[in-house]
Protein backbone atom coordinates (compact mmCIF):
# COMPACT_ATOMS: atom_id res chain seq x y z
CA UNK A 1 0.00 0.00 0.00
CA UNK A 2 1.84 3.46 -0.62
CA UNK A 3 1.91 5.78 1.86
CA UNK A 4 0.84 9.55 1.77
CA UNK A 5 2.65 12.39 0.89
CA UNK A 6 4.10 13.91 4.38
CA UNK A 7 2.06 16.64 5.71
CA UNK A 8 2.94 19.94 7.65
CA UNK A 9 2.26 18.90 10.48
CA UNK A 10 4.22 15.66 10.88
CA UNK A 11 6.99 15.79 13.14
CA UNK A 12 10.49 16.49 11.83
CA UNK A 13 13.71 14.50 11.89
CA UNK A 14 16.57 16.86 12.56
CA UNK A 15 19.57 16.02 9.75
CA UNK A 16 22.75 17.03 8.48
CA UNK A 17 23.34 16.36 4.89
CA UNK A 18 27.04 16.11 3.23
CA UNK A 19 26.09 17.60 0.16
CA UNK A 20 29.98 17.70 -1.39
CA UNK A 21 30.27 16.75 -4.74
CA UNK A 22 26.39 16.04 -5.20
CA UNK A 23 23.74 17.07 -7.40
CA UNK A 24 21.40 19.83 -6.06
CA UNK A 25 18.90 21.45 -8.52
CA UNK A 26 17.43 25.03 -7.46
CA UNK A 27 14.75 26.12 -9.74
CA UNK A 28 14.21 29.47 -9.70
CA UNK A 29 17.00 32.89 -10.17
CA UNK A 30 15.82 35.55 -8.16
CA UNK A 31 17.07 36.82 -5.27
CA UNK A 32 16.17 34.37 -2.73
CA UNK A 33 17.28 31.31 -5.28
CA UNK A 34 21.03 33.29 -5.10
CA UNK A 35 21.16 33.34 -1.29
CA UNK A 36 20.29 29.69 -1.48
CA UNK A 37 22.96 28.70 -4.15
CA UNK A 38 25.69 30.75 -1.97
CA UNK A 39 24.79 28.40 0.84
CA UNK A 40 24.90 25.13 -1.47
CA UNK A 41 28.28 25.97 -3.04
CA UNK A 42 29.96 26.31 0.13
CA UNK A 43 28.53 23.08 1.20
CA UNK A 44 30.32 21.65 -1.66
CA UNK A 45 27.45 20.91 -3.73
CA UNK A 46 27.36 20.37 -7.75
CA UNK A 47 24.33 22.77 -8.36
CA UNK A 48 22.50 23.37 -11.25
CA UNK A 49 19.84 25.95 -11.44
CA UNK A 50 16.86 26.07 -13.72
CA UNK A 51 14.86 29.26 -14.42
CA UNK A 52 13.84 31.34 -17.27
CA UNK A 53 15.73 34.33 -15.96
CA UNK A 54 19.10 34.24 -13.75
CA UNK A 55 20.42 36.96 -11.37
CA UNK A 56 23.21 38.69 -12.38
CA UNK A 57 25.46 37.32 -9.43
CA UNK A 58 24.53 33.59 -10.61
CA UNK A 59 25.61 34.43 -13.80
CA UNK A 60 28.74 35.58 -12.79
CA UNK A 61 29.13 32.21 -10.76
CA UNK A 62 28.32 30.41 -13.96
CA UNK A 63 30.80 32.00 -15.78
CA UNK A 64 33.16 31.36 -13.57
CA UNK A 65 32.65 27.57 -13.65
CA UNK A 66 30.90 26.87 -10.53
CA UNK A 67 27.35 26.01 -11.15
CA UNK A 68 25.58 25.29 -14.26
CA UNK A 69 22.11 27.48 -15.39
CA UNK A 70 19.58 26.61 -17.49
CA UNK A 71 17.72 29.41 -19.11
CA UNK A 72 14.01 27.65 -19.16
CA UNK A 73 11.31 26.42 -17.39
CA UNK A 74 11.63 23.50 -14.81
CA UNK A 75 11.46 20.23 -16.11
CA UNK A 76 11.07 16.74 -14.60
CA UNK A 77 14.32 15.47 -15.93
CA UNK A 78 16.18 18.41 -14.22
CA UNK A 79 15.55 16.13 -10.94
CA UNK A 80 17.26 13.00 -12.43
CA UNK A 81 20.42 12.47 -10.47
CA UNK A 82 19.50 14.87 -7.76
CA UNK A 83 20.02 14.40 -3.99
CA UNK A 84 18.06 17.61 -2.98
CA UNK A 85 15.77 20.17 -4.90
CA UNK A 86 15.68 23.80 -3.51
CA UNK A 87 12.10 25.56 -5.14
CA UNK A 88 12.72 29.01 -4.93
CA UNK A 89 9.85 30.04 -7.79
CA UNK A 90 6.24 30.72 -7.96
CA UNK A 91 3.88 28.89 -5.79
CA UNK A 92 2.42 26.79 -8.56
CA UNK A 93 6.11 25.86 -10.17
CA UNK A 94 6.84 24.33 -6.65
CA UNK A 95 4.22 22.63 -6.54
CA UNK A 96 5.02 20.86 -9.95
CA UNK A 97 8.48 20.64 -8.79
CA UNK A 98 7.37 18.90 -5.32
CA UNK A 99 5.48 16.42 -7.31
CA UNK A 100 7.79 15.54 -9.74
CA UNK A 101 10.39 15.35 -6.76
CA UNK A 102 7.75 12.91 -4.84
CA UNK A 103 7.81 10.46 -7.47
CA UNK A 104 11.78 10.20 -7.44
CA UNK A 105 12.23 10.11 -3.78
CA UNK A 106 13.92 13.44 -3.78
CA UNK A 107 13.38 15.98 -0.87
CA UNK A 108 12.23 19.35 -1.72
CA UNK A 109 13.06 22.57 0.05
CA UNK A 110 10.14 25.03 -1.16
CA UNK A 111 10.85 28.33 0.11
CA UNK A 112 7.98 30.03 1.91
CA UNK A 113 5.60 27.33 0.59
CA UNK A 114 4.89 24.81 3.44
CA UNK A 115 2.45 22.69 0.96
CA UNK A 116 5.55 21.89 -1.37
CA UNK A 117 8.09 21.39 1.24
CA UNK A 118 9.40 17.99 2.38
CA UNK A 119 11.92 19.16 3.75
CA UNK A 120 12.79 22.89 5.94
CA UNK A 121 15.47 25.30 5.76
CA UNK A 122 16.99 26.56 9.30
CA UNK A 123 18.29 29.47 10.73
CA UNK A 124 21.98 28.47 11.25
CA UNK A 125 24.85 29.49 13.08
CA UNK A 126 28.16 28.44 12.83
CA UNK A 127 31.14 28.48 15.26
CA UNK A 128 34.51 27.12 16.14
CA UNK A 129 33.47 23.57 13.85
CA UNK A 130 29.75 24.11 15.78
CA UNK A 131 27.01 24.01 13.91
CA UNK A 132 23.53 24.87 15.42
CA UNK A 133 20.42 24.95 13.29
CA UNK A 134 16.81 26.10 14.55
CA UNK A 135 13.26 25.24 12.69
CA UNK A 136 9.57 26.18 13.33
CA UNK A 137 8.99 23.38 10.70
CA UNK A 138 8.29 25.83 8.06
CA UNK A 139 5.60 27.85 10.07
CA UNK A 140 7.91 30.73 10.90
CA UNK A 141 11.26 31.28 9.10
CA UNK A 142 11.34 34.54 10.79
CA UNK A 143 11.34 33.08 14.50
CA UNK A 144 13.94 30.47 13.46
CA UNK A 145 16.04 33.53 12.19
CA UNK A 146 15.43 35.91 15.47
CA UNK A 147 15.96 32.22 17.94
CA UNK A 148 19.28 32.04 16.34
CA UNK A 149 19.94 35.26 17.10
CA UNK A 150 19.48 34.71 20.38
CA UNK A 151 21.29 31.81 20.86
CA UNK A 152 24.56 32.94 19.21
CA UNK A 153 24.22 36.09 22.11
CA UNK A 154 24.40 33.61 24.69
CA UNK A 155 27.03 30.90 23.17
CA UNK A 156 30.69 31.34 24.33
CA UNK A 157 33.16 33.05 22.31
CA UNK A 158 35.54 30.01 22.88
CA UNK A 159 33.31 27.34 21.55
CA UNK A 160 36.55 26.33 19.25
CA UNK A 161 37.55 25.55 22.09
CA UNK A 162 35.24 23.70 23.68
CA UNK A 163 35.25 21.51 20.32
CA UNK A 164 39.10 21.16 20.13
CA UNK A 165 38.50 19.18 23.80
CA UNK A 166 35.25 17.52 23.00
CA UNK A 167 37.52 15.87 19.80
CA UNK A 168 40.45 15.24 21.75
CA UNK A 169 38.37 13.47 24.97
CA UNK A 170 36.49 11.35 22.24
CA UNK A 171 38.82 10.00 20.81
CA UNK A 172 40.36 8.90 24.18
CA UNK A 173 37.18 7.43 25.04
CA UNK A 174 36.90 4.78 22.06
CA UNK A 175 40.14 3.51 22.60
CA UNK A 176 39.40 3.11 26.26
CA UNK A 177 36.08 1.62 25.05
CA UNK A 178 33.63 4.18 27.59
CA UNK A 179 30.12 3.59 26.81
CA UNK A 180 28.77 6.62 25.27
CA UNK A 181 25.86 7.05 28.20
CA UNK A 182 28.66 7.71 30.26
CA UNK A 183 30.48 10.34 28.45
CA UNK A 184 28.57 13.53 28.67
CA UNK A 185 29.41 13.82 32.57
CA UNK A 186 33.16 13.16 31.99
CA UNK A 187 33.12 15.92 28.82
CA UNK A 188 31.84 17.90 31.14
CA UNK A 189 34.62 17.96 33.73
CA UNK A 190 36.83 18.34 30.93
CA UNK A 191 35.32 21.46 29.76
CA UNK A 192 35.71 22.96 33.36
CA UNK A 193 39.54 22.14 32.93
CA UNK A 194 39.95 24.59 30.61
CA UNK A 195 38.59 27.62 32.85
CA UNK A 196 40.41 26.07 35.93
CA UNK A 197 43.78 26.54 33.82
CA UNK A 198 42.83 29.86 33.21
CA UNK A 199 41.92 30.96 36.17
CA UNK A 200 45.78 29.21 37.54
CA UNK A 201 47.58 31.40 34.86
CA UNK A 202 45.67 34.35 35.95
CA UNK A 203 46.63 34.09 39.29
CA UNK A 204 50.25 33.44 38.52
Amino acid sequence: MPSSPPSSADPLYPLFLKLAGRKVLVVGGGKVATAKVRALLDAGATVLVVAPAASPALGELAAAGKLAVARRGFEPADLDGAWLVVAAAPPEVAAVVAQAAEARRVFVLAVDDVAAASAYGAGTLRRGGVTIAVSTGGRAPALAGLLREGLEAVLPDDLDAWADVAERQRAAWREAGVPIEDRRPLLLRALDGIYDGRKSRGST
